[in-house]
């Protein structure tokens, strides 16, 4: 076993030299600029006031089919919109995008999202009419923490881990492969890649989503996912969060966050990895809804800031692409302003697409009303629907809006696929402490406990367990997410009469929000007290191990995917060496800049 310190100049220009190597090869053919403008601007004259504000929205849409939706989802379109299915609400309001989710039941299988993806674009486009347009249809599919697509779609560990694993290569093969199963069934914009830089451990809500806390290797492994995206899968990359979200301790789904950091910080911080992406030709840039003093003293968020928007974004960075404001029905955008004034602030500030607004109808009409009244004009609303028609010309979809259902099905989840989410996550397993010398194991009849943090979708638990059993241990899952008393005791129990515990841990340090009784740190100190051996494993946050004193055997995965758990059994059995390296410092508990492991650190066996 040694350890393994890689210096920032080393793997930066490791990266820079990869991506310099990487072969340009588009996934559709380039149309001339010509017969872009020529589409967008006879497209954009047909047009009426209520299409291209329509054009400007991009929000859920309850159902899985797009004219036959359940009675459940006719229910909660009526009641969000007004109309009961996914067509109607497109043909009343315009859409210009769609955006699926679970919880608005869009996302059940390549089949049907292809399907629904069809029944969609065929509402949009009517009878072909002039004026009408195809939809953009988008996802959050960044991997890891954040994945819509349910299985049989290829499942990458995420952000961070790819960020263990230090390649430009994988990273861009991960967006290429996520992209291109989108693409089969007609999503054509994944809010992704997250190009925040992390440098607050206790940032609750970007975390593990983005590649790590330094600026250079965010900024590298940023770039070569536009390129995975958008030059190899052919769908629309969206940077996310501008100005960049990576130092919060507030949550902008619940709250407005203020970045500190002074302007040079954030020339030095924050700014690197926009300004590869947009290098890249990022398509589209999402803002935050985030408070920068530095930048805007007004104390208005990014998102409907001139100053940042227009006057930084577009002006000092050189963006001239689609500017996506994050969710509109989140609580950072909606602390200062009445959600009747935000979609026409953030269109003053220089935004192109709205997103989600909590009150459609609402949001609409203020923005007519706004042209109406002079302080909107319909050239400013013309400049950013030409931004979208744009992006919607050069993913094809003036030519060819619809999928194949049947090439869907084969496309998602094939083998090629799922052999690339083996390839990429291996080296991002990280072995953070190994101080009993418990790793890796032998090959032996003993019986193990596999316990902790679960989750219905991956079943990570039982993941391990399986693969402890395939290699000859007698192995016992027991699933204990956030476990009371009773159950931390009974685990632990259990653990005494095991020769070996394994827990899987996520977000064990966030006890403010994730575990607000701290019960995943309970669980570990009780496991530690029967005397058996334990090794602990961080499915997300890599800063867990900071508060559970007493660990001596501790990994990283950054994620739960069932790859990452084969990968972690594999390693935990000599079958694969770690090779990932901390792509943050991890602090003590204390913090106040005291560190417990630096940034660059790694085991290997």
């Amino acid at each position: 076993m040694q350890t393994r310190l890689v210096a920032a100049t080393a793997w930066a220009a490791t990266l820079v030299a990869t991506l310099a190597s990487l072969p340009a090869q588009a996934a559709t053919p380039a149309r001339p600029p010509n017969a872009e403008h020529g589409w967008v601007t006879s497209t954009l004259r047909h047009m009426s006031l209520e299409q291209k504000v329509g054009q400007l929205f991009a929000t859920y849409v309850y159902g899985g089919d797009a004219v036959d939706p359940s009675a459940t989802d006719r229910a909660a379109n009526l009641a969000a919109f007004g109309v009961e299915t996914p067509a109607e609400v497109i043909e009343r309001y315009h859409l210009g995008g769609v955006c699926y989710f679970s919880w608005s039941h869009n996302l059940d299988s390549p089949r049907q999202i292809a399907t629904l993806s069809n029944g969609l674009q065929r509402t949009a486009l009517g009878d072909g009419a002039k004026g009408r347009v195809p939809l953009l249809i988008s996802t959050d599919q960044e991997q890891g923490a954040v994945v819509r697509m349910p299985s049989p779609a290829a499942q990458f560990p995420g952000s961070m881990a790819l960020g263990a694993g230090r390649s430009a290569r994988d990273a861009r093969t991960a967006a290429e492969v996520t992209g291109r199963e989108l693409r089969a069934v007609g999503i054509r914009q994944p809010y992704a890649p997250i190009a925040d830089v992390n440098v607050n451990p206790g940032n609750p809500v970007i975390g593990v989503r983005s590649f790590g806390a330094d600026p250079t290797l965010v900024a590298d492994l940023t770039a070569a996912q536009v390129t995975g995206f958008q030059d190899r899968a052919g769908v629309t990359a969206a940077a996310k969060h501008f100005p960049g979200h990576g130092d919060t301790a507030t949550d902008s789904h619940t709250g407005l966050p203020v970045i500190n950091h002074s302007r040079a910080e954030w020339d030095r911080i924050d700014a690197p990895p926009f300004k590869r992406a947009i290098r890249a030709g990022v398509d589209t840039i999402m803002t935050a809804h985030i408070v920068v003093p530095a930048l805007d003293p007004s104390g208005d968020p990014a998102t409907l800031s001139p100053t940042i928007l227009t006057g930084v974004l577009r002006g000092e960075l050189g963006f001239r692409g689609v500017i996506v404001t994050d969710a509109l029905n989140m609580a950072g955008v909606r602390a200062k302003y009445g959600d009747e004034r935000v979609p026409v602030l953030a269109l003053k500030a220089g935004a192109d697409q709205l997103l989600m607004p909590p009150n459609l109808a609402l949001a609409r009409d203020a923005v007519l009303r706004a042209v109406a009244a002079g302080e909107l004009t319909e050239r400013r609303i013309d400049e950013s629907v030409r931004r979208i028609l744009g992006v919607k010309y050069r993913q094809g979809l003036a030519r060819s809006p619809l999928v194949d259902v049947e090439k869907a099905v084969r496309t998602v989840g094939s083998p090629e696929h799922l052999a690339a989410v083996t390839r990429v996550t291996d080296p991002t397993l990280t072995a953070v402490r190994n101080d009993a010398g418990v790793l890796p194991l032998p090959h032996v009849n003993r019986s193990v406990l596999i316990t902790g943090w679960d989750s219905a979708a991956f079943a990570p638990v039982a993941t391990v367990a399986a693969g402890f059993t395939a290699r000859g241990a007698r192995a016992t899952a027991r699933p204990a997410t956030l476990p009371s008393d009773a159950t931390i005791a009974a685990t632990a129990s259990q653990a005494a009469e095991h020769d070996l515990t394994v827990v899987l841990v996520n977000k064990a340090w966030d006890t403010a929000v994730t575990d607000p009784r701290a019960t995943q740190q309970r669980l570990v100190a009780a496991l530690l007290g029967t005397g058996k051996p334990v090794v602990v494993v961080a499915v997300r946050d890599p800063y867990d191990i900071a508060y559970l004193p007493g660990v001596t055997t501790y990994l990283a995965t950054y994620s739960y995917t069932r790859a990452a758990m084969d990968a972690l059994v594999r390693a935990l059995h000599g079958e694969l060496s770690p090779s990932g390296l901390l792509p943050v410092t991890i602090p003590t508990a204390e913090g106040a800049g005291s560190v417990l492991y630096p940034y660059g650190h790694g085991l290997s066996w």
